[in-house]
Parts: structure tokens; C-alpha cells; sequence
């Protein structure tokens, strides 16, 4: 039986290679937006990544990028207060979404990150798709819906990728991709593939390289 929302296969040699020399070359950081007027201009293809704190995204992007220190990862929840944005080579952008689902930030700081956070997907048009970031060992949570159902309203369309699959049992892994799966078949603008990933290992880095070389 063909599942909805299958895992993501290696892609072909010549696709994985594409996806390896997009990351090989210079990658910096250009500066960390707390505003829209701060925005860099539309003028690169970018691609952005979302996930509640703590969920490895600045080790996803370490890992691809092959730059140990180029995102911040932290054990403090909601340090990424920012949008932050990042050159690949001289035509695209990575940006990191401020970490949403943090209990102990201010609600004022909430609010204000959410707002921007609402203005920059539904306002930046040469965004390609937005990477959600899924907890391997939790599945879909409530407040990953919130912003999968603002993916929704806002037309962009969204992957999901599971992080610290090394950290799940083997035993544990199918009843939470059977979460996930139920998860998305009620978001229109899900992108029907998963992709599942080990910052750590290695494992899936390839294949999301592969994917965002194919969009940008």
C-alpha cells in the first residue's frame, strides 16, 4: 500500500552532487531581522526553516552548510529572537524562523515574534518553501499545528523534516510517522514527503541538500 506523505528517497547521483557543490562554496550570515523594514531585498530564491526551540535547527543548518558555528545552537529555548538570514553562494538565501513554543519568554516578546514571524511568510515572494522541523522522538505537537495551519493561510508551501531521528528507537519510530502522517494529511500546503534527518550522524543531510538545490 503507498503511504501519503512517504519518506523522502536518495535522490540520484547527479541531484545529490547539485546539492553538494550549492553547499560547498561560501556560506555567511548577513544579519538577523527584528523588523520588515530590516528585511534584506527579494532579489535571491530562499528557502526558510521553522521549528519549536530546542528542535536542532541551528544544528540542521550547521550540518548542511558544513560549518560548525554558523548558526548558534543552544540548549536555551528561544534564543533565536530573530529572523535570521544567510548567504549561499551569490543568488540564494538560508533564513532561520525565530524558535517558536518557548514557555519561559515574556508573552509581550511572543506576540512580537509571532507578528513578524505572520508578515514574512505571507509578504516575502521569492520564498520557495518553508522546512518545518519535527522532533523525531515527539512527533507533531500543538503548537507545531499553529504554525503549520499560518503555512496554510499564508499559501507557502511547507516540507516537514524530522530531526534527531539517531535519538528514536527503532520500535518507537513508525507510530510517530504514523502521528506525523495523519498530522499532515489535514494541511493543504503540505508538501507530500518526509524527510527524515540526524544532525548528528549525518543521516538525510545529503537528500535535503538534494531538495533545496532542485527549488533554488
Amino acid at each position: 500500500m503507498h503511504l501519503p506523505f512517504p519518506i523522502a528517497e536518495e535522490p540520484d547521483p547527479q541531484t545529490q552532487e547539485k546539492g553538494r557543490l550549492m553547499f560547498a562554496g561560501q556560506t555567511d550570515f548577513l544579519k538577523g531581522v527584528v523588523a520588515m523594514s530590516g528585511l534584506p531585498p527579494s532579489d535571491r530564491l530562499e528557502v526558510c526553516f521553522a521549528g519549536r526551540s530546542n528542535v536542532g535547527k541551528s544544528s540542521l543548518i550547521n550540518a548542511l552548510t558544513g560549518r560548525k558555528g554558523l548558526a548558534r545552537a543552544s540548549n536555551t529555548p528561544g534564543r533565536t529572537q530573530e529572523i535570521n538570514f544567510f548567504t549561499v553562494g551569490e543568488e540564494h538565501y538560508l533564513v532561520d524562523l525565530p524558535g517558536y513554543g518557548y514557555a519561559n519568554a515574556p508573552v509581550a516578546v511572543v506576540e512580537k515574534w509571532q507578528k513578524l514571524l505572520k508578515q514574512y511568510l505571507s509578504g516575502r515572494q521569492n520564498l520557495r518553501r518553508a522546512f518545518v522541523l519535527i522532533d523525531s522522538r515527539h512527533g507533531i505537537k500543538k503548537v507545531d499545528e499553529e504554525i503549520l495551519s499560518l503555512l496554510d493561510s499564508a499559501a507557502v508551501t511547507f516540507q516537514v523534516v524530522m530531526t534527531k531521528a539517531d535519538k528514536v528507537k527503532a520500535a518507537d519510530r513508525e507510530a510517530i510517522l504514523k502521528q506525523v502522517r495523519e498530522k499532515l494529511a489535514k494541511h493543504p500546503a503540505a508538501f507530500p514527503e518526509i524527510i527524515v534527518t540526524s544532525s548528528e550522524k549525518g543521516d538525510g543531510i545529503p537528500t535535503l541538500r538534494a531538495i533545496i538545490s532542485t527549488l533554488i
